[in-house]
């Protein structure tokens, strides 16, 4: 019993040895502290100066809202049909059961699996416009990196190397800054880890939080089903650790903590049924995740596209974590192998899983990251070429890691949501500096076109490319029905491929337009699409901008009514 008890105790040091003690109130503080505490100096700067963290957040709301990426985050047309959905469901309140948007599947059967998310969004644009939509969203990312910053600060005691990784999670993920409901599946994913990391040390109240958590989840956005794995990586991580504690005699703290992740996973995922579909939500998702079709032809489904600079950044994210696990003495945790094999895989796997991978890496990594770099500092040749630096910065290091660990309450963040805010409700002005102006830009989407179908009164039977759709959606719903947007699980496969099968100028595409009853055409001007369609005779000009052509079907006198019809 006594060799168990210090093989329990030794694995408790272990795992603590990283993080960085936050002192408690009960501590005395010393002379020069108690001297700037009576004179304010020291509490007036603790609450004067923002923490890394802190400026982390800051810098990313401010440039989502009111900087170089704030015209970014609405470039994905699928905001304007999420925005429609939920002040759908703001009016009837109601779930959507079927489609409302499209005239080629009208009524059919539709699962509106980010519904809660919808009824939020609809909610802030209906009071504050696209300036609401953006801040909304810049508010999730910015507190998602702001509570990993959090998190790997906690676990490596080292506020730099928390910093730079987080930064690196930042700009690897900024590829996916969009105002969708997926960014709400990073911030359960930072929450997830936090809750799963504090249980490993011996919080064992912290996995209760998860199927509560779990409620809203699963009606915010589909990436849900990382709410289950996660706790399966940790369960089977600890399985692991019992079969090797038992084989030296030592499983009580590893049987333990097995039970409450079996316990957790179980809950966690019933808690998954409380959705509006019940468990045929859970089969609609796998049948589209699963679906090859889709996954090959879906840009954000391909692999990685290391060219680019925001998967660049991963790629840094993802050397420094091989260098960091080559390099470490330390043995590997069985939850940082599985945690680290996952987020690896399913970023190669697809370039819209690099922000969930970014942020798995650096919870899980930044403790091995930081000690690996102290361990190399000391080495004997590093150490002579440093000249005794590495101990005076590891000195700044502790104490900036404290000084950032101390800072409770989020001040500043909560003045800098305060000043958009004031904005969001004021038309995005401040005095008179336009601060917010949140839109859809011309250059990106068919902003002018959707004002030429307005004007002309064209109801339906316009084809245009699938991630146009949700912008159609948003600017002309309910009097406009679409050809085709971005929810292709709901389209299916069949449709899809003959949406391509336009697109591409196939040898059935006008058999395609025939048979769906399509009298207009949207498309790019310098598209493959507009080329035939300028070359052929049943077809004209009717509109043409920078961003998009109309063209509109030439039809013979005895067709007239049928081609006002669809107007």
């Amino acid at each position: 019993m006594t060799e168990r008890r210090k093989r329990d105790k030794q694995r408790q040091m272990e795992d603590n040895r990283a993080r960085v003690a936050e002192p408690s109130a009960s501590e005395e503080p010393t002379t020069s502290e108690a001297h700037k505490s009576e004179c304010g100096g020291g509490v007036a700067l603790r609450w004067r100066a923002p923490s890394a963290g802190d400026l982390i957040f800051l810098s990313l709301l401010f440039l989502l809202t009111a900087g170089p990426w704030a015209s970014s985050l609405l470039d994905d047309a699928g905001t304007g049909w999420h925005i429609r959905t939920g002040e759908q469901i703001l009016q009837t309140l109601s779930v959507p059961r079927a489609d409302p948007f499209s005239y080629t599947g009208g009524g059919q059967p539709w699962f509106a699996w980010e519904w809660l998310y919808d009824a939020l969004l609809g909610a802030v644009h209906t009071r504050l416009g696209l300036n609401g939509v953006v801040l909304l969203t810049a508010l999730v990312i910015a507190s998602t990196f702001f509570l990993l910053y959090r998190l790997a600060l906690r676990a490596s005691g080292d506020a730099p190397i928390a910093a730079a990784l987080t930064l690196l999670a930042v700009f690897g993920s900024s590829i996916h800054f969009l105002a969708r409901p997926h960014v709400v599946s990073w911030l359960f994913t930072v929450i997830w880890m936090a809750l799963l990391e504090r249980h490993r040390r011996g919080e064992r109240k912290a996995l209760l939080w998860l199927p509560a958590l779990m409620l809203l989840w699963v009606n915010l956005h589909g990436g849900f089903v990382l709410g289950v794995v996660l706790p399966g990586l940790y369960l089977a991580a600890e399985l692991w650790t019992l079969a090797g504690t038992r084989a030296a005699g030592g499983a009580d703290g590893a049987a333990r903590r097995t039970r409450d992740l079996a316990a957790a996973t179980t809950a966690t995922l019933a808690a998954t049924l409380a959705n509006p579909y019940g468990l045929g939500l859970h089969a609609h998702i796998y049948g589209y995740l699963t679906n090859s079709f889709f996954m090959d032809r879906i840009g954000e489904f391909l692999s990685p596209n290391f060219h680019r600079s925001g998967d660049r950044f991963f790629e840094l994210l993802l050397l420094v974590v091989v260098a960091a696990l080559a390099l470490s003495r330390e043995r590997l945790r069985a939850q940082e192998l599985l945690v680290t094999l996952f987020a690896v895989h399913a970023a190669l796997y697809a370039a819209r899983n690099i922000p969930v991978a970014s942020i798995l890496l650096v919870a899980i990594m930044a403790p091995r990251v930081s000690n690996c770099l102290k361990e190399w500092s000391e080495e004997p040749g590093p150490a002579r070429w440093l000249g005794g630096r590495p101990a005076a910065w590891r000195g700044i290091t502790e104490r900036v890691s404290r000084r950032e660990l101390q800072k409770k309450i989020p001040v500043w963040p909560a003045a800098g949501v305060a000043v958009l805010l004031w904005a969001a409700l004021h038309g995005g002005e401040i005095g008179s500096r336009k601060l917010l102006e949140a839109r859809f830009r011309p250059q990106r989407l068919p902003v002018e076109a959707a004002e030429w179908l307005a004007a002309e009164g064209v109801r339906q039977g316009v084809f245009s490319r699938d991630d146009w759709g949700g912008y159609l959606i948003y600017r002309l719903h309910p009097e406009f029905k679409v050809f085709v947007d971005d929810r292709h699980d709901f389209y299916g496969e069949r449709f899809v491929a003959d949406h391509l099968e336009v697109l591409r100028v196939g040898p059935r595409w006008k058999e395609v337009l025939q048979r769906h009853g399509v009298n207009w055409v949207l498309a790019p001007p310098d598209s493959a699409l507009a080329g035939a369609l300028r070359e052929s005779a049943g077809w004209r000009v009717a509109h043409a901008d920078r961003t998009a052509a109309v063209f509109a079907r030439v039809m013979d006198a005895g067709a007239t009514q049928t081609s006002t019809s669809g107007r």
